[in-house]
């Protein structure tokens, strides 16, 4: 017979609430802060006052962990489903203010109509009219008479039946005494069951990531500054995407500014740099990983939680060291000198705007090696070439697309065992020999994605080498992708199109250069044969109609930079086909140039 994983409890709401003031359920804010509307809120205490049922809660009890002194203590249940229920009621009744997702401090008053027995959300035509109670929090202070609330309404609304209104009144009060469904985890449950029950239980369907978990853990612990912590990744992430923030925090949250962390990331401020934005999930991989030397968010959750992997008990130093640990990892990662040189390594690449940047995995990866070099006192220019080199071998072996959390465990895992430079350069020669640039990348290369990792480095690769854009005489690459690049058809699309071929097949990255979108323009849908032989026209002094180039070589040349066989200069113009196969060859080869020199 399979074990029960769980209990279903019902209990009071005022149980519930008693709980949340004193601490026994610690709501993490999982992974962000109030985001109910206020009409939600009023809606939840209609609920509640109709005795309709508002769904279970999930509680996960920390393990019970053993302290220095050798006594043990028993842990938080930390709520993980119905937080937002929760501060409802906190925010609602007990008149609690909350953190809105701008981090704005805010009270969410709801109030009643006696008479009516209706919620509304207050504002100020309710706030004027008598026959409301405009904050329902008045109703459950601890210290609120039912006769004075009462004799107060009635001197107000002389219209009012008493007695009627004194009973509503008292069934107000009285939603406390509903009970609500605790269904609390078993402490012993690995995070995989939990977020399957999760899953399961809750209608909604939101996945609940090993993220979300160790952001919980970090937020429910005030003994070892968790909850700041969990502020810190939160705010440099909301400030990596919106710096103006920062006038926010300081204004709204003096604890936090007054901390050592909002100093750290004030740098913040004057950055419009979009490379790397990091979520809070990129955040935790890179701290933990680089710190603790593993790539399994569920081994943070567990060392949070105090568990020592020799003994497999709980230990209060464990948790202890595991936090402090942590915050090392985060404060390097959100160290201005550290980021700055991880987004200059990535430009250095060719990596030079957003438009280029696929997969964050790959770079969080780039920025765990980089913060390890650092840390074992490697020279920069070592550092940099071994962390490119990475980089760009990851992306075009899709070493981190499938399952990341897997991949950087073994890659840290080894780092460790067999050195940085050892097992890095080991790797990148095991995944990319020759047979790889001949042949298995010009086979990957058959694609119509331009969003493909092939065709990103393959842009990144134009400009790092400083190529020029596709008939271009002065603009480079590097140029159109800051700025405003086309992706040009060399088989114009309309002219194959014509030919009744599917988007497959004329979009694929092989038919594509970058190119001025003026040049775009003039060739138009005019099939190869006729623009390349005006092209040969215009540099045997014709018509210049394809941008300035006006001699044979510099045209050749040109060519040669977007990996175009310069014989079609020369009238042979391949079958569509044929072109593909041959360029994604060209294609290749120019990235083990450009690969061969980072």
């Amino acid at each position: 017979m399979a074990t029960q994983r769980y209990s279903v409890t019902p209990h009071p709401i005022e149980t519930l609430l008693t709980w949340v003031k004193s601490g026994e359920i610690a709501i993490p804010e999982i992974q962000r802060p109030f985001v109910w509307d206020a009409t939600k809120v009023r809606n939840l205490l209609d609920s509640l006052y109709q005795g309709y049922p508002v769904g279970y809660l999930i509680a996960w009890r920390n393990p019970s962990v053993r302290l220095k002194d050798g006594t043990t203590s028993s842990g938080k249940r930390i709520l993980i489903d119905g937080q937002q229920r929760v501060t409802a009621l906190m925010a609602a009744l007990l008149g609690q203010e909350v953190l809105t997702k701008d981090y704005e401090t805010v009270r969410i008053r709801i109030a009643f109509h006696p008479v009516e027995e209706r919620f509304e959300v207050s504002n100020p035509a309710i706030r004027k009219d008598a026959a409301w109670i405009p904050d329902l929090a008045a109703v459950f202070s601890p210290d609120a008479s039912l006769t004075e609330l009462t004799d107060d309404y009635s001197e107000r609304n002389p219209a009012a039946d008493r007695k009627q209104v004194s009973r509503i009144l008292e069934r107000v009060r009285k939603v406390i005494n509903n009970h609500v469904g605790i269904i609390e985890l078993a402490e012993d449950l690995d995070i995989e069951t939990v977020t399957e029950i999760f899953i399961r239980v809750n209608s909604a369907g939101a996945s609940l990531s090993q993220a979300d978990f160790a952001m919980s853990k970090i937020a429910a612990n005030d003994t070892y500054g968790g909850n700041m912590l969990r502020k810190a990744i939160d705010y440099f992430c909301h400030l990596a995407v919106a710096p103006e923030f920062l006038s926010r925090i300081e204004k709204g949250d003096k604890a936090f500014a007054a901390s050592e962390f909002l100093p750290k990331m004030r740098w913040l401020k004057d950055v419009n740099d979009d490379l790397y934005d990091p979520s809070y999930t990129d955040m935790l991989r890179v701290a933990f990983t680089s710190e603790f030397r593993r790539g399994k968010l569920q081994d943070l959750v567990a060392l949070l939680s105090g568990r020592n992997f020799e003994t497999k008990q709980y230990e209060e130093a464990v948790a202890e060291e595991a936090f402090a640990r942590l915050k090392t990892g985060v404060l390097n990662f959100i160290n201005k000198t550290h980021f700055d040189r991880l987004t200059m390594i990535l430009r250095s690449a060719g990596f030079i705007t957003s438009s280029l940047i696929r997969s964050q995995n790959a770079i969080n990866f780039a920025y765990i090696l980089y913060l390890r070099g650092r840390a074992e006192g490697m020279p920069a220019a070592d550092i940099e070439r071994l962390v490119r080199r990475w980089y760009v071998m990851s992306l075009l072996r899709g070493r981190y697309s499938g399952s990341p959390e897997t991949a950087f465990d073994f890659d840290i895992r080894q780092i460790e065992a067999r050195g940085l430079t050892a097992y890095c350069e080991a790797v990148i020669d095991a995944e990319l020999p020759d047979s790889f640039w001949s042949t298995l990348l010009p086979q990957e290369m058959e694609t119509s994605s331009a969003s493909s990792p092939y065709f990103l480095v393959y842009q990144a690769a134009q400009a790092k080498l400083g190529d020029l854009g596709f008939l271009s005489r002065d603009i480079t690459v590097r140029d159109l992708l800051l700025n405003r690049s086309d992706v040009h058809h060399v088989y114009p699309r309309n002219h194959l199109k014509k030919q009744g071929m599917a988007r497959g097949r004329y979009n694929q990255i092989a038919n594509f250069v970058l190119a001025q979108s003026e040049i775009n323009i003039v060739i138009g849908d005019k099939a190869p044969e006729i623009y390349f032989a005006e092209l040969a026209d215009q540099c045997d002094g014709g018509v210049k109609k394809y941008g300035g180039i006006t001699t044979l070589d510099e045209l050749r040349a040109n060519l040669s930079m977007s990996c175009l066989p310069e014989t079609m200069l020369d009238g042979v113009i391949p079958d569509f086909g044929d072109f593909l196969e041959m360029r994604r060859h060209l294609m290749a080869s120019k990235i083990k140039t450009y690969f061969e020199g980072l």
